[in-house]
């Protein structure tokens, strides 16, 4: 199923914590939702599951309106406080959540089969959620979401509370899930982003910021091609001009003279590795580091939400 937004907006008295957004998930599609705290993440994504109303626009999914109560049933959500009921055993919880969804009764033990293994739960089953460790509760509040194999997801920041292992396998999880189901992730975890998602939309004070996948994102941040470039076997005022003399070179940074390192900055559109190669060739210089340096999507995320 597919998710249409369109000119959404919600305010909280004077403050606009949604202004005016409007963007599309496709189906199979894994869409990271990013912006920092306040930014309106959150109420965009309790709108999208119809958890609080809007003042206006419009959330379409499969083409209907999520107000439809029974589109609910096709939608998993996973809020950023993941509501449980504490005294609860996990399996009965589950099971819980199963009925709530209206699935059929004979169904219901084998989807909680399949999501004690899927989210790793089959030695925390019996117990009480008030004792287990934040981690695994984040694994109840997963298991609740998928329990009745809905085709949307929505999880706000899903890895809360999970070790490196336990995300690892979470990560893989939802690109499973990906691979037939609409998913809308939240999370500040901006390496886990990169690694999972197919597009990202970054929301900075209500307003939609940038949209995109993470490659066409870091090359409208660059725009010029960055190298560092260390060398051997010459002078450095021989090399430093050198270095300024190639087409392709827009500027040349002095890092360390006696180390003969350097930043060079390539023209915009265009790329220096192959010239900067030859030059060292034909001068007889050895050539130690020639590495491009890539924008790191944390860098996007500040220039776009630093204001």
């Amino acid at each position: 199923m597919d998710i249409h937004i369109q000119h959404l907006t919600k305010s909280y008295g004077m403050q606009k914590a949604v202004d005016d957004i409007s963007f599309d998930v496709k189906p199979g599609e894994i869409l990271g939702f990013l912006g920092p705290n306040g930014a309106g993440k959150t109420t965009t994504m309790k709108i999208i599951t119809d958890f609080i109303e809007a003042d206006s626009g419009e959330v379409l999914i499969g083409g209907r309106s999520v107000k439809e109560e029974q589109l609910h049933r096709h939608i998993g959500y996973l809020p950023e406080h993941n509501p449980l009921y504490e005294e609860m055993p996990v399996i009965n919880f589950l099971e819980f959540c199963g009925a709530l969804h209206g699935l059929d009764k004979s169904k219901i033990p084998a989807r909680i089969r399949e999501m004690v293994r899927v989210c790793g739960l089959d030695l925390e089953k019996h117990k009480k959620i008030n004792e287990l460790s934040k981690g695994y509760r984040q694994r109840v509040g997963l298991a609740q979401a998928m329990i009745h194999d809905p085709e949307v997801l929505i999880l706000d920041e899903p890895t809360t509370g999970l070790d490196p292992n336990q995300r690892v396998e979470i990560r893989e999880l939802i690109r499973s899930l990906g691979r037939q189901k609409t998913v809308i992730l939240s999370t500040h975890i901006l390496p886990e982003v990169e690694e999972t998602c197919d597009r990202i939309v970054i929301i900075n004070r209500g307003k939609i910021v940038a949209d995109g996948t993470v490659d066409m994102l870091k090359k409208q941040k660059t725009g010029q091609q960055i190298i560092n470039l260390q060398v051997d076997g010459g002078n450095h005022d021989d090399i430093y001009s050198a270095l300024r003399t190639l087409p392709t070179v827009y500027a040349v940074e002095i890092m360390n003279p006696a180390d003969r390192r350097y930043s060079v900055t390539s023209k915009p559109g265009a790329l220096s590795n192959h010239g900067l190669f030859h030059l060292c060739v034909q001068r007889g210089w050895i050539l130690n580091e020639l590495t491009p340096i890539e924008t790191k999507l944390e860098d996007i995320f500040r220039d776009l939400t630093l204001n």
